[in-house]
């Protein structure tokens, strides 16, 4: 009924669950299988549904993380939630941040929506995250579009990079099975290594191959010796492809394999009916010009917003940041 309080419900079916996050046009990260991966690690995850009269508008997978006392927990949303009207996506806001604030409370709820900046929003509470986990500048290619009108849009070495590709019958395709998400992983190792960042443990990449089945999206191109040596790995829901990582190894790079594996998953992508393929993130680095070869456009999404519980929430963000300090300080 219209103008009537929203009802939050507890979903416990993940089939039912990740058929309405792609009927509502849900992000990947909202997906069942997104949950269990985190699940395996620190985090709890909770699937509540927000409907109105007899209609569902909004979804929303809370991630849940135990934090030490006396901070109890906090919240988070991973591009979500799922809002199909925006005009309902204040609404929507509210009655999750309610419901995390009733039923888990802790510290505050993170919310890290799919939504474009420049839409309206208005949430009870609300103030920036001083701790974002998402960029909110980001690629997004529009899968609408023909190949060669996204491959227009690109910078000519990368357009060159995928025809040579092509025309050279580069080893590039989906992988499928165990033993070859290990041989990306020893690239993506390789990468770290020379680049200077952390990886989680294996068993964390493994797992998103387990739990998010063909909603999971690893390409890979493959060297003489038929190893890989270059991937890009993605999420994708039923509109979108959204990238987690990427890397090559020297064999990759001599054969500037890169631009032929993201293609790739871009053309897998829109084969099957996706709207959209995001880059996840840009930043004054590398990774990102090369992103940005891919067109000739940014876009900018809802920045990451709290809504805090407890009086313990602005000393828990000053101590966040030192906390991460440590923690690099002994790995390095």
């Amino acid at each position: 009924m219209p103008g009537s309080s929203p009802l939050v419900t507890v979903i416990d079916d993940q089939t039912l669950w990740d058929s309405e996050v792609d009927r509502l046009g849900g992000h990947p990260l909202q997906l069942w299988g997104w949950g269990q991966v985190k699940a395996d690690g620190a985090w709890t995850s909770h699937h509540v549904e927000i409907s109105q009269g007899d209609e569902t508008i909004g979804l929303a997978q809370v991630l849940v993380r135990q934090l030490p006392s006396p901070f109890r927990s906090l919240a988070h949303v991973p591009r979500g939630p799922v809002v199909p009207d925006p005009a309902l996506r204040g609404l929507v806001c509210d009655a999750v941040a309610n419901w995390c604030r009733k039923e888990i409370g802790g510290i505050s709820v993170t919310f890290e929506p799919d939504w474009d900046a420049s839409d309206p929003l208005e949430v009870a509470g609300a103030v920036p995250s001083p701790n974002p986990i998402l960029y909110p500048k980001t690629l997004i290619l529009d899968l609408s579009k023909t190949e060669d009108e996204l491959l227009a849009a690109m910078s000519r070495t990368t357009r060159y990079d995928i025809r040579k590709g092509l025309r050279t019958g580069l080893d590039v395709r989906r992988v499928e099975t165990e033993d070859e998400v290990r041989g990306v992983l020893d690239v993506y190792h390789e990468t770290a290594s020379r680049a200077g960042f952390a990886l989680h443990d294996d068993e964390y990449y493994l797992a998103i191959h387990r739990y998010l089945g063909d909603r999971s999206l690893l390409v890979a191109a493959f060297d003489a010796d038929g190893k890989p040596c270059s991937f890009v790995w993605d999420v994708v829901s039923a509109t979108t492809a959204f990238e987690l990582y990427g890397g090559q190894n020297d064999a990759g790079r001599s054969l500037r394999a890169n631009a032929p594996v993201k293609w790739k998953a871009v053309t897998i992508s829109r084969d099957a009916g996706l709207r959209r393929y995001d880059m996840n993130g840009l930043l004054n680095d590398g990774i990102s010009e090369f992103k940005k070869s891919f067109a000739q456009h940014e876009d900018e999404l809802t920045a990451s917003f709290d809504v805090p519980f407890s009086p313990l929430y602005s000393m828990w963000n000053k101590a966040l940041p030192l906390a991460k300090k440590a923690v690099r300080k002994v790995r390095g």
